[in-house]
């Protein structure tokens, strides 16, 4: 069975937060360098990044061959005023990769990646990678954050017909392994699924001793995967050293895959047994100006086919 590679923006240094905005490649040079490296899709980005008009992305995507597969957005799901402002936000990303994707007219519809407004709290933010349950979400908190992501994915569904996906990431209240499960058995499993996310599931655990546990736990919420490495050594650093996250992704906590603790070959095999059909989304987050984003995505891309991607 073929799974198709794809990687995103955020392994060229285009992440979603203020103040990581600039120093950024252009849209045309990223996706080129995609391509060049023998990926053949690609997500959105944040909103602007690439073009926002359905014709002008299609036409983009269709010069190079490639397959629309989702678009992060995040949303301050604790905070209920945020939720219909956020809504709007969400759809209007939601409706152009349904337009986009309709003009390329390809079999894989796009995912909406949604999240929380990640590293916006400095609590979560400071200690990233070592979250304990008191730094976590009130019960009350809980029952909202789920509501505000129960609300916006069935506005996706109902203005798009996309489906939508909730990434775990750290930096956000949902982060560690319990917050995960929290999650999914506080929302609609009809309306939402998951986004694993191998690296930022083994930051959040403290490990990648527990990767395959967890797709097993969640295995039935797993829509989408991202493939996204997770350097231990790095991971105990940030631990002594006490690092927020910034400086975990700047000191190379998501290592080149291959180069970290998560067993792709095994990931690999778990998702040709239950017969996964979706793209997986290469990631390594960097900042802007980090390392070689090329050749790093070509060093990832040739670890992958030595594995039979």
């Amino acid at each position: 069975m073929t799974i198709a590679v794809g990687n995103a923006p955020c392994s060229w240094g285009t992440l979603e937060f203020e103040g990581a905005q600039g120093g950024r490649l252009t849209y045309a040079r990223m996706l080129d360098e995609l391509v060049e490296t023998g990926y053949t899709g690609s997500e959105l980005g944040d909103w602007g990044f690439m073009p926002t008009e359905p014709h002008d992305l299609a036409r983009e995507f269709r010069a190079r061959g490639l397959t629309l597969t989702g678009a992060f957005v995040g949303v301050d799901l604790r905070d209920p005023a945020a939720h219909e402002s956020g809504e709007v936000t969400v759809v209007r990303t939601a409706r152009l990769l349904a337009a986009a994707a309709d003009e390329l007219a390809t079999d894989v519809r796009p995912f909406l990646v949604l999240a929380d407004a990640n590293c916006t709290h400095p609590v979560r933010t400071q200690h990233a990678g070592r979250i304990t349950p008191e730094m976590g979400l009130s019960e009350g908190e809980w029952e909202i954050f789920a509501d505000g992501a129960n609300r916006i994915a069935a506005a996706v569904q109902r203005e798009s017909g996309l489906r939508t996906v909730f990434h775990h990431h750290c930096g956000g209240f949902v982060e560690t392994p319990d917050e995960t499960a929290r999650f999914l058995d506080s929302t609609d499993d009809s309306m939402i699924g998951l986004v694993f996310d191998t690296g930022h599931y083994s930051f959040g655990a403290g490990g990648c001793e527990t990767v395959m546990d967890a797709l097993e736990q969640f295995s039935d919420r797993i829509w989408y995967v991202h493939y996204k490495d997770c350097d231990p050594a790095v991971l105990a650093r940030a631990k002594a050293g006490q690092w927020n996250y910034f400086e975990s992704v700047r000191q190379g906590v998501f290592s080149e895959l291959g180069k970290g603790c998560v067993d792709f070959p095994a990931v690999t095999a778990w998702l040709r047994d239950r017969e996964y059909a979706e793209f997986i989304t290469v990631e390594q987050d960097v900042l802007p100006g980090m390392g070689s984003p090329k050749a790093s995505a070509q060093r990832n891309r040739d670890y992958l086919r030595r594995i039979g991607l």
